[in-house]
C-alpha cells in the first residue's frame, strides 16, 4: 500500500489538471492522487475520468455537486484518506503555483520527525513570482496579523501546500473546522499547533498560475481577517488534548 496521497481540490481547472496529474505521477515516489472536484462546468471531471484509465490504481476522483468551498473539499479529502490509512496526506493546488517536485521535500520533513510540513512562501524572504505587489502585501501581512492575534510563529499561515502525518488529521475534530477559504488554512495550522504537534516550514517558490482563473475574492480575505479573531477567542473556551507521535 503506498503511503502518500496528494489531495487537489478543483473547480474549472481543465487547462491545468492533465499536466498536473502526469507530473505528480512522474515523480520518483509512488504518490496517489485524489481530486475533489466541485462540479466544474468546464469539463475538468471528464478529463480526470479519462486519465483514470491510464492510472487506475493511483488516480481517484470525488465529485461534489456545486461549489462548496476549499475547506470542505479538503475535509472531504482528509476523511477519505484517513479511511484508507495513508501515512502522509498532502494539500496542493491544481494550477502549478505549487511545484509538485516539492512534494518530495515535504514528505521527507515528515519522515524526519515533523508532524506537519508547510511549503512556505515567507520563511526566507518573500518567494512569490508573478503576483501583483498588492496581493503579495495582502498575503504577507495577513500572516503577520495571524501571528499577532494567535501567537503562533508560522511565517506563512495561509499556505495551501502542506503535508500532514495521518495522526494529526485523526486527532483534529475535522467536523469542527469552521472556515472554508483562506481562514481554513489558518485554522488547520492553529489547531495542529494547539494539539502539540510539531509543525515546520520549508522554503518554496510560489509561482502564480499562468492559465485558468484565480479563486481569490475579497470575501475570502474578509473571512481570514475576522475569522482569526473569532477563532482565537473561541480557543479560550476549548480544550485541545496534547498529542505526541
Amino acid at each position: 500500500m503506498p503511503d502518500s496521497i496528494v489531495i487537489i481540490p478543483t473547480y474549472n481547472e481543465k487547462e491545468n489538471i492533465e499536466r498536473m496529474i502526469h507530473k505528480v505521477f512522474s515523480l520518483p515516489h509512488d504518490f496517489h492522487l485524489l481530486i475533489v472536484d466541485d462540479g466544474s462546468p468546464d469539463g475538468t471531471g471528464t478529463i480526470i475520468k479519462a486519465l483514470q484509465r491510464d492510472y487506475p490504481e493511483r488516480l481517484f476522483l470525488e465529485e461534489r455537486s456545486g461549489k462548496l468551498g476549499l475547506g470542505t473539499a479538503y475535509i472531504h479529502g482528509f476523511k477519505w484518506a484517513i479511511e484508507r490509512h495513508y501515512d502522509y496526506i498532502f494539500e496542493m493546488d491544481a494550477d502549478f503555483s505549487h511545484n509538485p517536485d516539492d512534494l518530495l521535500r515535504l514528505r521527507q520533513e515528515c519522515i524526519e520527525g515533523a508532524d506537519a510540513a508547510i511549503g512556505s512562501r515567507y520563511i526566507k524572504g518573500v518567494n512569490v513570482v508573478n503576483w501583483p505587489m498588492s496581493r503579495v502585501l495582502m498575503s504577507y501581512f495577513a500572516s503577520v496579523y495571524v501571528r499577532f492575534i494567535t501567537g503562533i510563529v508560522i511565517q506563512d499561515s495561509t499556505a495551501g501546500f502542506m503535508c500532514y502525518r495521518r495522526k494529526v488529521l485523526e486527532t483534529i475534530d475535522l467536523d469542527k473546522v469552521k472556515f472554508v477559504g483562506y481562514a481554513f488554512q489558518i485554522e488547520m495550522k492553529f489547531t495542529t499547533i494547539q494539539h502539540g504537534f510539531n509543525v515546520v516550514e520549508i522554503p518554496i517558490i510560489f509561482t502564480d498560475r499562468t492559465v485558468g482563473t484565480s479563486k481569490m475574492s475579497k470575501g475570502i480575505f474578509k473571512e481570514a481577517v475576522f475569522g482569526v479573531l473569532q477563532m482565537k477567542i473561541n480557543s479560550w473556551f476549548r480544550k485541545y488534548p496534547i498529542q505526541k507521535i
